[in-house]
């Protein structure tokens, strides 16, 4: 199940991003989700199962760029692969889709996970190395909002 975060869902998420430290996340990363929780979030969603969040991932918009963003996503390790990620990804795109005003949608994702994203339509734009810490490289991908 796929729903709204609530400030009750903090913990979990947040325990979510440690279980995905430091294969796909750097410690210095957890300060900038909680930051992002308490004062960036837009709009945010779990994937439950169980009564356990065992998913997140949000949206952020830009409207005078007439963009949105794809932000903070991760998925419990015991679940990659069974399709929760990508149906996150999907339920943020179709939310994205609601909003006709919104021409360009936007990932910032490392080199360990962008092929996540190419599979769903997104395509690279560009690379930085070390930009989220050493050894977390940015690669920036775009897609259109059809």
């Amino acid at each position: 199940m796929i729903r709204p975060y609530t400030t009750k869902d903090k913990q979990q998420v947040i325990a979510l991003l440690r279980l995905n430290t430091p294969q796909y996340f750097d410690v210095s990363e957890e300060a900038d989700l909680r930051h992002y929780l308490e004062n960036e979030l837009e709009s945010y969603f779990v994937a439950e199962e169980n009564n356990q969040v065992v998913g997140a991932g949000g949206i952020n918009y830009f409207l005078s760029e007439r963009l949105a963003r794809i932000s903070w996503d991760f998925v419990h390790p015991d679940v990659q692969g069974k399709g929760i990620g990508k149906a996150l990804l999907l339920h943020r795109i179709k939310e994205i889709n609601s909003h006709p005003e919104i021409e360009t949608i936007m990932v910032r994702t490392s080199q360990l996970a962008y092929r996540f994203y190419e599979k769903v339509g997104f395509k690279l734009e560009k690379t930085v190395k070390d930009f989220w810490a050493e050894g977390f490289d940015l690669y920036q991908m775009k897609m259109s909002n059809k």
